[in-house]
């Protein structure tokens, strides 16, 4: 059991670091760790309440950007995507979630941070952006995952660091309140996992905050090649837990 509070700290860490840098990727960064030592659910849960922690302390600590009317499409609609996304956890085979979810970013992120230039979209307006928050409130709901596509989604809408930064950190604090909220009113979060919240909360405070320091500093350009790394990164940490367990089922 030591052994599995060490990898809790560990990955809330790192993934605290992650998220204050980058303004998102606690879930991605933290299960690339606990999905060694943990059960799905109890890893799923504690990424959501990881990441709600670290929004919270990065709203605090960074505000530039804020523009309700950008924001807004993403947050109503990641808000109708977050009770489809609790409704599928129970019943969801995680190993193919994360096979799916690695193989998407490592593909499509190495593309982009290899592009000289990278293509802006500028069609579909307030809806698309919508869209792109509900499919961002599913990911949230099944594990803390809100960030992932709406990141994607603002780097190719061609956002400024600070605008992107905004959009991503205030659509995650919304969308994580809301899904750590119905994993409380749900059952989802049980007396068990109390022992791991509090370790995870005071493990990531520091590296959050030396992350979000470390934010203030860096280029337009360095922030883009950091998200799209992160990104990378992570999808081949989420390939690299789930690939070999498939791969076991099927033998």
């Amino acid at each position: 059991m030591d052994s599995v509070y060490l990898v809790v700290a560990l990955g809330a860490v790192v993934a605290g670091f992650v998220q204050g840098l980058s303004g998102f990727a606690f879930g991605l960064v933290a299960m690339s760790f606990w999905a060694w030592a943990l059960e799905p659910r109890v890893a799923a849960t504690l990424a959501v309440f990881g990441a709600l922690v670290g929004q919270i302390l990065a709203a605090i600590t960074v505000r530039r950007g804020f523009d309700l009317k950008q924001l807004l499409p993403f947050v109503l609609g990641g808000l109708v995507g977050i009770p489809i996304g609790v409704m599928l956890l129970p019943h969801l085979d995680m190993d193919w979630f994360k096979a799916l979810l690695g193989s998407l970013l490592i593909v499509w992120c190495p593309a982009m941070l290899l592009a000289k230039r990278l293509p802006k979209i500028t069609a579909g307006g307030r809806l698309a952006d919508g869209t792109v928050g509900l499919a961002g409130g599913v990911l949230g709901g099944i594990g803390g995952f809100s960030g992932t596509l709406p990141t994607l989604w603002c780097t190719l809408r061609g956002f400024e660091k600070d605008a992107q930064r905004a959009v991503i950190q205030n659509f995650n604090l919304s969308v994580l309140l809301v899904t750590m909220g119905t994993y409380l009113s749900t059952g989802i979060v049980t007396r068990d996992m109390l022992p791991l919240f509090a370790i995870v909360a005071p493990a990531m405070l520091v590296p959050t905050l030396l992350g979000a320091r470390l934010y203030i500093g860096i280029s337009e350009a360095r922030f883009r090649q950091i998200v799209l790394g992160l990104l990378t990164a992570s999808g081949l940490a989420l390939l690299t837990s789930s690939v070999p367990r498939l791969l076991e089922r099927m033998a």
